[in-house]
């Protein structure tokens, strides 16, 4: 088991997920943000059955980043409630994953 991450979050603007991206990024919060447009997500908000196409995020970050990379999403997100979802990276390749280390750290470390 890594100490990797990959966190979920689905966005209602490509607009919108590009700027949340490019934030993470630029803060090392994430190493890496994938947008996936066109996705049709379907849930129950506020007692009714909702269907919307959103783009969804696919952020690369760490276990000890998680608890920042949260709160900047909450704060940048335009959603009441935005989905902010991370599943572990059991393993990987070695290259890929020395790489996501080196771009998580802050300049400044």
């Amino acid at each position: 088991m890594t100490d990797k991450i990959v966190v979920f979050s689905a966005c209602s603007s490509f607009d919108e997920a590009r700027a949340i991206a490019r934030r993470l990024i630029e803060e090392h919060l994430a190493a890496c943000v994938n947008i996936s447009p066109g996705i049709r997500s379907l849930y129950r908000w506020k007692g009714a059955v909702e269907e919307a196409e959103e783009y969804l995020l696919i952020i690369k970050s760490s276990r000890d980043l998680f608890g920042r990379l949260r709160t900047a999403l909450e704060k940048l997100h335009t959603y009441d409630t935005p989905e902010v979802i991370a599943v572990p990276v059991v393993d990987g390749a070695p290259n890929y994953l020395n790489w996501l280390e080196n771009e998580l750290k802050s300049p400044d470390i």
